[in-house]
């Protein structure tokens, strides 16, 4: 019912629009030559006004693009510069564990030669101990020539 009553407003309110229109133009103070001149100098001034305000938008748009690619750029500038400091910073860690690594292998390779020459100079002919074929007997019950530094 309710719907009923919406489409009848809808109707008389078209109506009387219709019927508003043609008094109006029935009443009109102007002639039609009049009227279609301002019709068409309306049309003509809203014409230039889009015109211009299309101009207007156009140039906010390309104000804010480069604006857009400006900070782009900084963006990028900034993300290039944390790359260079984090590879300068990887390739320092890489060099400090390099040279880690040598000074450790150095020392383990002097432990290794130190003990090397411990044991040969347990199993030398001037040591006490025997040597046995197989080389590897460490000294186990051999004593050595000199006594140990320290004791």
């Amino acid at each position: 019912m309710a719907e009923e009553s919406r489409i009848n407003g809808l109707a008389w309110f078209l109506a009387g629009l219709g019927v508003g229109a043609l008094a109006g133009i029935l009443y009109a103070p102007k002639s039609g030559r009049e009227t279609r001149e301002d019709l068409a100098n309306s049309a003509r001034e809203g014409t230039e006004y889009l015109r211009n305000r299309g101009k207007q938008v156009a140039e906010q748009v390309g104000g804010l693009v480069d604006k857009g690619r400006e900070q782009v750029g900084e963006y990028v500038d900034r993300g290039r510069e944390v790359v260079e400091r984090g590879r300068a910073q990887w390739e320092e860690f890489v060099e400090r564990g390099k040279s880690l690594v040598g000074d450790q292998s150095t020392r383990v390779s002097a432990a290794v030669e130190a003990g090397r020459q411990a044991y040969r100079s347990t199993s030398s002919p001037g040591g006490t101990g025997s040597s046995s074929s197989s080389g590897s007997n460490l000294g186990g019950g051999s004593t050595p020539s000199t006594p140990p530094s320290g004791v």
